[in-house]
């Protein structure tokens, strides 16, 4: 555990932490990020085959993710250390929803993308980078023909990149895989499941916490209860 310095106590390592179980629990705790974006700003909408032309349906959310045996086969090729070549897709057009994002009849899409594991089997993540957006845009296109001649510009961002951007360790949006041994009260670790840590006053409110990620704020919610806890029972 790398060192970090906590106002008016001096450093804290992993010497100094009062659990030592504790700091080999963080170290075992997975992280194993899977997932990939790709950002497109477009010059027009995309035409669906199954659903062309203008519609309600581009103002919702749409899955690329046609059959079970191509979602197994997209895990596959993530399982041997490489990026699905038909990868599993959610897109949005948030443009549709707020036309500001966007200049008038331009549109913005946001696609998330699985599997792109941490872990490559060979090469990099800045080698690979652009392969995995031509592997995502080749398969979009089977599914919206008009994709490639209305793509202004585009942003690739790979689970190395969400570490090196926004300091999500191997890229994991979750904070840790949300695994049954990383679930309710083993979320980080066990004995440390309802927020607190070690060092006084230091809570923790993450997706790193139960009950993990998504858009929801249930772990900062439930971090501030119980600090709330705390402080009443420090007036008491």
């Amino acid at each position: 555990m790398p060192s970090r310095r906590h106002a008016g106590t001096g450093p804290i390592n992993a010497l100094t932490l009062p659990a030592r179980v504790l700091v080999a629990d963080i170290k075992r705790f997975k992280f194993r990020g899977s997932s990939g974006k790709v950002n497109l700003a477009l010059g027009a909408l995309p035409d669906f085959t199954c659903m062309p032309g203008f519609g309600p349906h581009l103002r919702g959310a749409m899955s690329i993710s046609p059959s079970i045996e191509y979602l197994e086969r997209a895990y596959d090729d993530a399982k041997y250390g490489d990026f699905s070549r038909r990868p599993y897709m959610d897109i949005i057009l948030p443009s549709m929803l707020d036309p500001s994002m966007a200049p008038p009849g331009k549109h913005v899409m946001s696609i998330f993308v699985q599997y792109a594991p941490y872990h490559l089997k060979n090469g990099t993540w800045p080698e690979k980078r652009e392969a995995l957006g031509d592997a995502v845009i080749e398969t979009l296109s089977e599914y919206a023909p008009n994709l490639k001649n209305i793509i202004l510009h585009r942003q690739v961002v790979t689970p190395w990149d969400l570490e090196q951007e926004f300091g999500l360790t191997e890229g994991n949006i979750f904070q840790g895989e949300l695994t049954l041994d990383q679930l309710f009260f083993l979320r980080p670790v066990p004995g440390w499941a309802k927020y607190r840590t070690p060092i006084k006053n230091l809570y923790m409110c993450g997706a790193c916490t139960h009950p993990g990620g998504g858009v929801m704020a249930a772990s900062g919610r439930l971090a501030a209860l119980e600090i709330l806890k705390d402080m009443k029972l420090r007036l008491i």
